[in-house]
């Protein structure tokens, strides 16, 4: 039996146009966590704020009206006083010093480690990388007596070279963990055609994982150099000499038992934070590139 549509029946009825989304009108949900993230940011430069108010004033605007009351001249001796009481500049190489010889021997070492653990396929890796996620979750309290121990019977001890190899193992623990988990998904077609060409294991850490791991790598990098830059408790015992101390045990020098310049204080803080803002303001868009590429794959 033949069935006969009706010219209304056959037509076709046009589908409404979906409306497009202007992204500037997201609802009223996102400007309220627009307002929270704004408001958050906002409480958390709120102590800066007072560090740059009262770097600027004098011990007898500060006693008098506090922490924050405006001060009544533009005071510099302050930071005059911390630059030459604890020789800034001297602290200033040690901790750039350390911090950077950290930062790039922890991405090596991580690397190095990751590349056996996520590529070489060594045996019992989960619980390796487990091993090394754990040992990044001690408290440094825990491990200060081992290592002062350790230090003063190899000779190391009140040197850079001690500072330096402790957060290179505590740092590059959290970077093999981290690596170890991005290697364990490398594409295994990448190492097959390269080994096919006739690359050993360490050409193709070289000639293929490094270049696609570079912006991880970088992203590491920058967080060693920060980390170990604002550490203080291990460069505090491990560093008693004026001449190897960094600059946060140098700032935590100007409290006494009983007396403390504030204004000096907050001066030394606050000339101590330039050097982490400026590395950070360099290498924003490196950091910004790593975590998107990151994302991207």
């Amino acid at each position: 039996m033949t069935v006969t549509l009706t010219p209304a029946e056959n037509a076709v009825t046009p589908r409404r146009p979906q409306p497009v989304r202007d992204r500037h009108h997201r609802g009223a949900s996102r400007w309220i966590v627009l307002v929270l993230v704004t408001l958050g940011a906002l409480a958390m430069l709120v102590p800066f704020v007072f560090m740059l108010l009262n770097a600027f004033k004098s011990p007898g605007d500060y006693s008098t009206g506090g922490p924050l009351s405006w001060p009544t001249e533009f005071y510099t001796k302050g930071l005059r006083n911390y630059w030459t009481q604890v020789d800034f500049p001297l602290k200033l190489w040690n901790s750039a010093l350390i911090a950077g010889s950290v930062a790039v021997l922890g991405v090596i070492v991580s690397l190095l480690n990751a590349y056996a653990l996520g590529i070489g396929r060594v045996r019992g890796r989960l619980w390796i990388v487990g091993l090394f996620l754990l040992a990044n979750m001690l408290p440094q309290e825990s491990l200060i007596y081992p290592l002062y121990y350790v230090a003063k019977q190899i000779g190391l001890y009140n040197t850079q070279l001690s500072v330096i190899i402790i957060f290179t193992v505590i740092q590059s623990a959290f970077g093999t963990y981290l690596l170890a988990s991005v290697l364990g998904t490398f594409p295994r077609s990448l190492l097959e055609a390269a080994a096919l060409d006739g690359a050993g294991k360490w050409k193709i850490l070289w000639r293929v994982v490094f270049p696609n791991l570079r912006p991880t790598l970088a992203v590491l990098l920058i967080f060693f150099f920060i980390w170990t830059w604002n550490e203080f408790l291990i460069p505090l015992v491990m560093l008693i000499d004026n001449s190897t101390q960094t600059i946060p045990v140098a700032l935590a020098s100007l409290q006494g038992d009983r007396l403390m310049d504030a204004p000096t204080t907050n001066a030394g803080a606050l000339i101590s934070l330039v050097p982490a803002i400026l590395f950070f303001l360099i290498f924003q868009r490196t950091l910004s590139r790593g975590i998107t590429a990151g994302a991207e794959k």
